[in-house]
C-alpha cells in the first residue's frame, strides 16, 4: 500500500517517540539507523504503480506520429486558411472524411455548415437532386421542394467523397456549378448563387481515368488544386499501436464492458499486420477481439489468419 496521510501522520508520532527515547538512553546510533531506513524506503516510491496516461500523438482528431502522417498535418494547417478545392486521394479506411472535416474546422468557414456526401452511395438517377435539389412536381414522388447539398452548405464546406464514382453527365453539371456558383435545382426555372468550399476525396487513380475517358479533364484539373496523399496504415511505421491506445478503451465502453488487458502478443501482431482495410479494418478488429474475450485479449481473440501473421 501507498503512504497516505494516515501513514505520515503514525510516521511523524513513531519519529518523535524514538528520538525522545533515543535521546534519553543515549541511543544515537539507533535512531540513526531508523532514519536511514526510511528514507530508503521513502525513495523507492509507493508499491503500487501509478497509472499516467500518456498523450497521444496526433492532431485535428487524427492519430498519427509517423512522418507521412506529419507531413499531412503540416498540409492540412497551410491549406486549411484558403478557399481553393483540395483533393484528397487515399485507400478505403485511410480517413479522407477526417481531413476534409480538419480543414474545414480550421478555415475561416468553421461556423457555417459541413455537409459530406459519398458520391459512390447515392443512385445516379438520384445525385442530381441530392447535390443541387428539386421542386415540387418535377419528378414522381417529389411532394415538396426540397434544397439540395450544395444549398444546404452554403457559407462552408462541400465534401464530395468517392467523386470517382460520380457518372460523366454529373460529372458535368458539377463542372458548371464550380464555375458559375450558382445552382439550379431539378424543375427549377432559375438559378440559385451558392458560395461553397469543395473538399473532394476517391480512392481511385482520377488521373488515370482521365486516360481512360471515364473522368472529365476539365473538372480534374478544377478540383485538383491542392492533392493531399493519406499514407495506408501498413506505411506508417508505429501508428497502429497509437491508435490501438486511442480506441481501445472507448470501444470496450461502446460495447458494454470493461476494458480487457492487451497481451503484448496480441498487440505484435496487430502490428505486424498489413491492414488492407486500414484504419476501418483496424477498428473492427479491435471490436471484434473485445467482443470474444474476457478481461484479456490474446492471440486467440484475434482473426485466425491475423494471429498467424
Amino acid at each position: 500500500m501507498s503512504r497516505g496521510e494516515g501513514d505520515v501522520g503514525d510516521l511523524e508520532r513513531r519519529a518523535r517517540a524514538l528520538a525522545a527515547d533515543a535521546v534519553a538512553a543515549g541511543r544515537g546510533d539507533e535512531l540513526r539507523a531508523w532514519i536511514d531506513e526510511s528514507l530508503a524506503e521513502g525513495a523507492s516510491g509507493p508499491s503500487e504503480p501509478v497509472k499516467v496516461k500518456q498523450p497521444i500523438p496526433g492532431r485535428f482528431g487524427m492519430v498519427g506520429d509517423s512522418p507521412p502522417m506529419h507531413a499531412v498535418f503540416d498540409l492540412i494547417e497551410r491549406v486549411a486558411p484558403s478557399d481553393v478545392p483540395v483533393l484528397v486521394h487515399g485507400e478505403t479506411g485511410t480517413g479522407k472524411e477526417l481531413v476534409a472535416k480538419a480543414i474545414h474546422d480550421n478555415s475561416k468557414r468553421a461556423k457555417k455548415p459541413f455537409v459530406a456526401v459519398n458520391c459512390a452511395a447515392v443512385p445516379p438517377n438520384l445525385l442530381e437532386s441530392e447535390l443541387f435539389g428539386h421542386v415540387r412536381g418535377s419528378f414522381t414522388g417529389a411532394v415538396a421542394d426540397r434544397p439540395g447539398h450544395f444549398v444546404s452548405a452554403d457559407g462552408g464546406t462541400l465534401f464530395l467523397d468517392e467523386i470517382g464514382d460520380m457518372p460523366l453527365d454529373m460529372q458535368a453539371k458539377l463542372l458548371r456549378t464550380l464555375q458559375e456558383g450558382e445552382v439550379r435545382a431539378v424543375g427549377a426555372s432559375r438559378t440559385r448563387k451558392v458560395d461553397v468550399r469543395i473538399v473532394a476525396a476517391s480512392h481511385r487513380d482520377l488521373a488515370a481515368m482521365c486516360a481512360e475517358g471515364t473522368f472529365r479533364e476539365d473538372l480534374y484539373f478544377r478540383l485538383h488544386v491542392i492533392r493531399i496523399e493519406l499514407p495506408p496504415l501498413r506505411d506508417r511505421g508505429g501508428d497502429v499501436a497509437l491508435i490501438v491506445r486511442a480506441l481501445f478503451a472507448g470501444l470496450a465502453r461502446e460495447m458494454g464492458k470493461p476494458e480487457p488487458v492487451l497481451s503484448p502478443e496480441a498487440m505484435d501482431a496487430l502490428s505486424a499486420w498489413s491492414w488492407p482495410g486500414n484504419v476501418r479494418e483496424l477498428e473492427n478488429e479491435l471490436r471484434r477481439a473485445i467482443a470474444l474475450s474476457g478481461d484479456r485479449v490474446g492471440l486467440e481473440d484475434l482473426t485466425p489468419a491475423l494471429a498467424r501473421g
